[in-house]
Order: structure tokens, then sequence, then C-alpha cells
């Protein structure tokens, strides 16, 4: 192989997670680029079965980040997901 080919155990990879990261892909909603768009039918229909297990009521009309940090909230609520 030439020296071009071989890797040093120095060199960090692409795209490779620094070490405090490693295992967390979450990112916190209130960084998201997209956070404050309207949120997704995938998210609707997941915090509707959520708010009904928890006995809860949302508005329709929450953003993306929004519906995120209620789903993580009634997750652990109802001791769903994580």
């Amino acid at each position: 192989m030439t020296e071009s080919n071989t890797h040093s155990n120095d060199q960090k990879l692409l795209g490779a997670p620094e070490p405090q990261q490693r295992g967390t892909t979450e990112k916190d909603p209130d960084g998201w680029v997209t956070g404050d768009e309207p949120m997704t039918g995938a998210q609707r229909s997941y915090l509707d079965t959520l708010a009904r297990e928890a006995g809860e009521q949302l508005s329709p009309d929450l953003t993306k980040a929004e519906a995120s940090e209620h789903i993580d909230r009634l997750q652990e609520k109802t001791g769903r997901g994580r």
C-alpha cells in the first residue's frame, strides 16, 4: 500500500463525532434550523397517541421543536420510548 492509502491513528475520520459526543445523536430542538416549521404528520400522530395515554390535550398548531419537546416529556410520563 502507498502511504496515501494508509491510515494513521492520530487522524480523525471524516464525520466522526468528537469523543465527548459519542452515543448522542440528539440535537437540542431550540437549535434546529427548521424548528419553527409546523410539526410533521408523524409527530402529530405520535403526539395524539401519547397525549391520549397521558390524559392531556395539546395545541394542534405546535412547531417541530415544540412537538419534539412534548414527545420527550410525554414518553417519560407514559413510559414509552427511551
